[in-house]
């Protein structure tokens, strides 16, 4: 639905919603608009809006959205029984679609024409867009009707007028979306019969029969049964042009007289001239099939040059990704290599049509396309099959054989010898073909960022290009390459060379694929892609569309076994088969993604919301219970947290040690974080924050410090919801801490204070102990270091009393870090032994760590480099161990500090080196930045 523009009111024929408040005050809008410049009675709006249920103060509330509509300008007068929008009628789209409809039927047939396109042109999608309620359902409905109506008598106009070069795309879409309606499948057989598809339409009028007789119980109607007979009489009349003359054939003729199409004729050929002399053949044509290829083709130069010229070679990838495009330009390009000559077949196995070309009928078309006469051809497709084989062998022929279904479909097409050359194209990888038959396989990719940019200059002009550089740029990031995508955006700019290009790019932003839909079918993306969506199962259409709403940039068998709710076996076969149709891609660590479009588009795929809600559920339970695992693993004297269980379905993924774990936290790290969004969006409060804290000890260890800021303050909104204190005393707590990591000090000491006299509050005696040693630090890195050794101190006390070795072990570390810091060095080595004997009895090897750190750094500063150099190594060894490259790296600076210290010029120079280049790894371009500087200050 659409407001504003022509008197500010509803353009009920179809579109988009404007900003006009909730859906039931737009409902009303639209509920006056149908009736404009006729009084509308409160109780019929009422019934309108809300149905046969209206609420307790449904007048009331009817009277707040007109008020407010009114505020809006729209021209809404109150009067006896009701209200009215006066308007002229013309500035009502609905209005203006039935006088321009209403015309067209009383007049000639060239007016008629173009009354009808203009009526039919006001309708960009359902009427009534974006509302719901009983009223809005059925009005919608009869609307959609009305529509129809009108492009069937568009059709029959153009049919009588000749005007039939695009019917054929045109009622292919629209028989697909009616395939029980007569009246279009009458015009569709017409014209394929004018189009010279004798047996495609002899083919359509057998599906809509079937169809009919099983979803109805009926048979054809007089109107279809005739025309079915007429074709078979080949009645000339069916050809008859506006004048009644005989019109000639359809099909457009090359300067050699040969026919150009762009499929074999299924018609059957006309008998030799009569005055050929008996017993003298004729002469065989050499068919010259190809298709123009698109004059907007560039690149794909490192494709071309990898077909082959011999053998058969398939070219797979997704609906839009250039295969035909690149078949076409390599056939052109190669046609002198192929003197016998060229055949193309399109076998429509995804398509309008529904039903792919039956491969007899392919057959059949070749053998025409050969000249041989009809009464030579055998009844047996197999012979047929046979004879299409005999008469290719030894040829140099090139057949291009687009749009495969499978494997089956092409095997009777493919010659017996190896003089011929075979491109056959598909969205399936078409595996039969590489195995039993020894085909390669080319798989299609998008193009280039420097190909797009080029596809742009060519359609537009390098000007044009130049002048809107930043908007060029955005829509080839919005495209990602898809050679259709990119077609389409820059077919539309060169048709309206006034378009801003950012307002393409703003389209295609807010709409994805729906801004990449055309009235032609196979320009449409969201057209071309539900051709691949018709071909799938159930379960993989099922399996495609929870993928398109699964959280993360991909995703990996577990996960997708969880969001499914399938074994994970069965998960492997549907991803395969999704792979197999090139709507999904497996890269080398066997994670699958999607192309960004094609994942929008998937995400339209209509699943009920209670499982589509399920879904999302089981994915996040997934993240959660497996991301729980690992973090124990990784850090097991961690205070560990309560979860619930794992919804039925979830299956967490098994972890048998820290490497492991490690190894599944580098690999879903980017899927977490979108299950931690995606919980928050579902209200999901408490799995937000408990997500955070999995990934804590993970973000620490690798680094990932403005992530784990990010986790903890998204973790925060959440607890805000929570009225939980223990909750919330964390929360403010581990934020607090993710702040020092960043270096936001003052932030940070604000969080913990914070947290703290909401531990001291509830009588938290752990989360007391755990903030004060977070403020020790925070407070440190502020430069009171007096302060920051008084909590540390706080801090051991409360761990002894909770006689907790770990955290024992932590503090003691801690006293002695903050002591060393003060020059206290006595008293900060012999806290710091006591920690590592503790951390070592206890197995905690992190705590020896940063232990051994502080030893070494106490060391250096009492000028016992010797020990230092040897505390700092077996650190920076425990770090790499457990992974910890953030500390790794840090530790491998002070290291070369000591080497430097003790004239160790060389051993420095490594150290810092290979800190340098971890930080640089770690995004930390400052201290990488730093370390090259010391490096470049050091003597040779």
């Amino acid at each position: 639905m659409e407001f504003g523009l022509l008197g500010e009111v509803c353009a009920v024929v179809g579109g988009r919603p404007a900003d006009l408040g909730p859906a039931r005050q737009r409902c009303v809008l639209a509920a006056l608009a149908v009736d404009v410049g006729r009084v509308v009675s409160v109780d019929r709006l009422i019934r309108r809006v809300w149905g046969d249920d209206p609420p307790v103060r449904a007048r009331a509330t009817l009277s707040s959205y007109v008020s407010r509509l009114r505020r809006a300008r729209t021209d809404i007068v109150l009067r006896s029984g009701g209200y009215v929008l006066v308007a002229d009628e013309a500035a009502v789209d609905l209005h203006r679609f039935r006088s321009l409809r209403d015309r067209a039927r009383t007049a000639d047939d060239p007016t008629a024409e173009r009354l009808l396109a203009e009526a039919v042109g006001l309708w960009r999608g359902p009427a009534l867009t974006g509302l719901d309620g009983d009223w809005a359902t059925a009005e919608r409905d009869r609307l959609a009707l009305e529509r129809l109506d009108a492009e069937c008598d568009h059709t029959e106009v153009r049919l009588r007028l000749g005007h039939d070069d695009r019917l054929v795309t045109e009622l292919s879409s629209r028989a697909a979306e009616h395939p029980l309606d007569e009246r279009v499948a009458v015009h569709l057989l017409h014209a394929l019969y004018r189009a010279g598809r004798v047996a495609d339409a002899l083919e359509h009028y057998r599906r809509v029969r079937a169809r009919l007789a099983d979803g109805l119980g009926t048979d054809p109607g007089p109107a279809l049964r005739l025309m079915h007979q007429r074709i078979l009489k080949a009645d000339p009349a069916l050809l008859a042009n506006p004048t009644g003359d005989a019109r000639p054939s359809t099909t457009p003729r090359t300067p050699a007289g040969e026919p150009a199409t762009h499929e074999p004729s299924t018609a059957p050929p006309s008998r030799p001239a009569a005055d050929v002399p008996t017993g003298t053949p004729a002469a065989r044509p050499v068919p010259r099939q190809l298709p123009a290829v698109p004059s907007s083709f560039v690149g794909r130069e490192d494709e071309l040059n990898r077909l082959d010229p011999t053998g058969t070679t398939v070219i797979a990838g997704a609906g839009g990704v250039g295969k035909t495009w690149l078949a076409l330009r390599w056939a052109h390009r190669n046609a002198h290599r192929f003197p016998d000559g060229q055949l193309f077949v399109d076998l429509r196995g995804f398509g309008p049509e529904g039903t792919p070309m039956p491969p007899p009928v392919a057959v059949r078309g070749f053998l025409d396309a050969l000249g041989v006469d009809p009464g030579r051809i055998p009844i047996d497709p197999h012979a047929q099959a046979a004879l299409f084989r005999s008469l290719v062998a030894d040829k140099r022929m090139l057949l291009v054989v687009d749009n495969a279904a499978d494997t089956a479909q092409v095997t009777p097409l493919l010659p017996g010898g190896a003089s011929c050359t075979v491109l056959v194209t598909s969205r399936n990888r078409l595996p039969g073909l590489t195995t039993v038959h020894g085909a390669r396989r080319l798989s299609l990719d998008v193009l280039t960022d420097a190909e797009a940019h080029g596809l742009f200059t060519a359609r537009l002009g390098a000007d044009r290009v130049s002048a809107e550089a930043e908007a060029v740029t955005d829509l080839i990031k919005l495209c990602g390459g898809f050679p259709l995508a990119l077609g389409i955006v820059a077919g539309r700019a060169h048709g309206h060379p006034a378009l801003p290009l950012a307002t393409l790019a703003g389209e295609l932003r807010d709409l994805g694929p729906g801004a990449l839909d055309d009235d032609d079918p196979t320009a449409s993306l969201p057209t071309v892609l539900s051709w691949s969506r018709q071909a799938l199962t159930a379960e993989q259409a099922h399996v495609f569309g929870l993928l398109g709403i699964a959280p993360g940039p991909d995703i990996g068998l577990p996960a997708a076994a969880g969001l499914t709710g399938l074994p994970p076996d069965r998960t492997r076969a549907v991803l395969r088969a999704l792979e197999q149709a090139s709507l999904l891609l497996q890269d080398a660590r066997g994670r699958y993604r999607m192309h960004d479009l094609i994942r929008r588009f998937a995400a339209d795929t209509p699943i009920p919301p209670a499982e589509r809600s399920a879904a999302l559920h089981r994915v996040v339970d997934f993240h959660l219970h497996t991301a729980f695992t690992g973090r124990r693993l990784l850090n097991p004297h961690a205070t560990p947290i309560d979860l619930d269980p794992p919804a039925p379905g979830a299956r967490p993924h098994p972890l048998p040690d820290p490497a492991a774990a490690l190894a599944w936290f580098d690999t879903e790290h980017r899927g977490i974080l979108a299950a931690q969004h995606l919980a928050a969006a579902q209200g999901r409060h408490r799995t937000v924050w408990q997500l955070a804290w999995t990934l804590t000890t993970f973000h620490l260890r690798r680094g990932h410090s403005h992530d784990n800021l990010a986790a903890w303050r998204t973790a925060m909104t959440a607890a805000d919801h929570l009225a939980d204190p223990a909750v919330q005393t964390r929360v403010h707590r581990l934020l607090g801490d993710a702040l020092v990591e960043v270096g936001r000090h003052e932030e940070a000491v604000e969080h913990l204070y914070r947290a703290l006299a909401l531990a001291e509050r509830t009588d938290d005696l752990v989360n007391r102990g755990q903030v004060h040693r977070t403020l020790s630090w925070a407070l440190d890195q502020q430069g009171d270091g007096r302060q920051a050794l008084t909590h540390a101190r706080h801090a051991l006390r409360i761990y002894r009393a909770l006689d907790d070795p770990a955290g024992e072990a932590d503090a003691l570390n801690g006293v002695g870090w903050y002591a060393a810091r003060l020059g206290e060095h006595d008293e900060a080595r012999e806290h710091c032994a006591a920690a590592l004997a503790l951390h070592r009895r206890h197995r905690h090897r992190y705590g020896e760590a940063t232990t051994l750190d502080s030893l070494a750094y106490i060391a250096h500063h009492t000028g016992d480099f010797t020990a230092a150099i040897g505390h700092y190594r077996e650190a920076s060894d425990l770090f790499r161990e457990l992974g910890s490259t953030l500390q790794a790296a840090e530790t491998a600076e002070r290291l070369g500090d000591s080497h430097q210290a003790s004239g160790q010029s060389a051993e420095a120079r490594a150290a810092w080196a290979e800190a340098a280049d971890m930080f640089r790894a770690q995004g930390r371009a400052e201290d990488a930045d730093r370390l090259r500087d010391r490096l470049g200050a050091l003597p040779d």
